[in-house]
């Protein structure tokens, strides 16, 4: 089969959900993405090469809609992935806590970082330029402390994922609000695993 037919087929229309039609890549997209998020609530390694395939995914997705800056927010991703697989023992996550001064930097970093890249978007033009650029370093600053098997990145992917929420609902993008109210279910769950995977460690010790 030609690359051309494949990128026609992937780019079809799946199915319609709430008025938005859903091509193919999209569907597979966020099928991946759900299966890495699951595998990482349970803390196993394999999570990462589904992460990289979902960021994979996505950027082509992206890319069909010339949003450049997600696309290439997805190589970020997928470089995490790879950081994550050889920096993970193959048993898997063992969650810890980022200090206080960690947590505080973490949050300083998002902020400034937004602050600063948030008026250049909103110049070009970008629609809530400023909670998108602020869930964007969110996004960041959560897969980095998942990479570094912190249990601190679900009460941050919570925060990002009901942001995200309530940006897509203000934007009318019903079937991406309710992947994200998805996330967010999944994210606490994530929270509560790793949190008891953590403490259980301790108990042991």
């Amino acid at each position: 089969m030609r690359i051309e037919n494949v990128r026609v087929i992937v780019s079809s229309i799946f199915f319609t959900a709430w008025g938005y039609e859903v091509s193919y890549l999209e569907f597979i997209a966020a099928l991946t993405s759900f299966i890495g998020v699951g595998l990482g609530i349970t803390g196993k390694r394999i999570t990462w090469p589904w992460w990289a395939l979902s960021s994979a995914l996505y950027g082509v997705f992206f890319l069909q809609y010339d949003l450049y800056a997600s696309a290439a927010l997805q190589l970020v991703f997928i470089a995490a992935a790879v950081a994550g697989w050889f920096g993970w023992e193959a048993s898997g996550a063992k969650p810890g806590p980022l200090s206080l001064k960690l947590r505080v930097i973490t949050v300083v970093l998002v902020l400034a970082a937004t602050a600063l890249l948030a008026p250049v978007l909103k110049d070009l033009g970008a629609t809530a330029a400023l909670p998108d650029t602020l869930l964007l370093f969110g996004s960041l600053a959560a897969q980095i402390l998942m990479v570094y098997e912190k249990y601190d990145s679900w009460p941050l992917w919570l925060v990002v994922d009901l942001g995200y929420v309530a940006l897509y609902a203000s934007q009318d993008l019903l079937f991406t609000t309710v992947l994200y109210i998805a996330f967010t279910i999944m994210a606490a769950l994530g929270w509560s695993t790793w949190y008891g995977s953590h403490r259980r460690a301790i108990r042991s010790l």
